[in-house]
């Protein structure tokens, strides 16, 4: 089968197309045969950083092609011997072994079937591939530690990117007040996605106009976790994607009461349920702003890195 590999740590051009031999499936996974795969920035970042790539890959050391991704979309050709809850011909989607080594970059993937849900008939495969890892980010950041709930102000950064268009839609699907940090380009789509507010990082400050959050989405580094700390209200949640409540940061929380959390998106089919139950209902929608085929899958890196990216990329294979 074709894959695309990773020839050494760095640039995007290390993502080489090659044939590779197909996965061996073990009893509890189903053969994949992908139509389309998202690309995500945790994507980018192990294939630019070796301690990421071994990391979160968890690799052994004696792989002779490395296969980057984890978002899929496709048609099920296999099923293990344990297998009974996918057949022959359904179409799956999901995100494979994250944390772990998913392999999506191919023409096939062997997944965990309790990693995958039945693509609703309503949405392409592009859009299920671009629904995963995002959607399961921002789903187990306000449901499973944000305890998300009607009448909840929801205050999400990024809230155009990737992570950030799910968590506005589902926020707003649980009866939340949401407001939503972006750049000024991005004001008009955060604000058809559905939120009731909207802030221009680039020219406010947002924790000088929200001060009383019960959930705070934090997807950005440096200080801007403890200027959201502020944002929230004493007692309220603060659920960080990419920083660590350590030193002024942790003390902060702990006199104002927060329930503070640093996640990591782990694959669970049972929320890939709730998702696609979301998506078949239409209370949620991706947004793709780019498609690439999968010879310019290096292409969708470079676009990802420039950190301008509105909704997802996907690749179509």
């Amino acid at each position: 089968m074709k894959a695309v590999v990773l020839k050494q740590v760095g640039g995007p051009e290390n993502l080489i197309l090659k044939e590779v031999p197909a996965p061996v499936l073990k009893d509890d996974e189903v053969l994949v045969q992908v139509k389309a795969i998202g690309i995500n920035p945790v994507d980018t970042f192990v294939r630019s950083n070796e301690m990421a790539l071994k990391n979160i890959l968890r690799l052994n050391g004696n792989e002779e092609n490395i296969i980057l991704g984890w978002d899929i979309s496709g048609t099920v050709t296999e099923t293990g011997n344990t297998v009974t809850k996918f057949k022959k011909g359904d179409e799956v989607f999901g995100m494979v072994n994250f944390a772990g080594y998913g392999k999506a970059y191919a023409e096939y993937a062997a997944a965990p079937k309790d990693h995958l849900a039945l693509k609703p008939e309503n949405i392409s495969h592009a859009e299920a591939a671009a629904t995963d890892l995002a959607a399961l980010t921002a789903w187990q950041a306000l449901v499973t530690y944000g305890k998300i709930k009607k009448g909840d102000k929801a205050l999400i950064h990024a809230a155009g990117g990737g992570v950030g268009h799910y968590a506005v839609q589902i926020a707003k699907h649980f009866g939340a007040y949401v407001i939503g940090t972006a750049s000024t380009t991005k004001l008009d789509f955060v604000q058809k996605l559905g939120a009731d507010e909207c802030i221009d990082y680039t020219s406010e400050k947002f924790e000088d106009k929200v001060k009383d959050a019960d959930i705070v989405l934090d997807s950005i580094t440096g200080d801007h976790l403890i200027r959201s700390l502020e944002a929230a209200k004493k007692g309220g949640r603060v659920i960080s994607i990419k920083s660590d409540f350590e030193g002024k940061i942790e003390a902060r929380a702990k006199e104002k009461n927060l329930f503070v959390h640093r996640m990591m998106v782990r694959s669970n089919g049972d929320d890939m349920k709730q998702i696609a139950a979301l998506l078949e209902s239409g209370e949620i929608r991706p947004h793709i702003s780019g498609k690439y085929t999968f010879n310019d899958l290096p292409e969708a890196h470079r676009q990802l890195e420039t950190g301008k990216t509105q909704g997802k990329v996907v690749i179509e294979v």
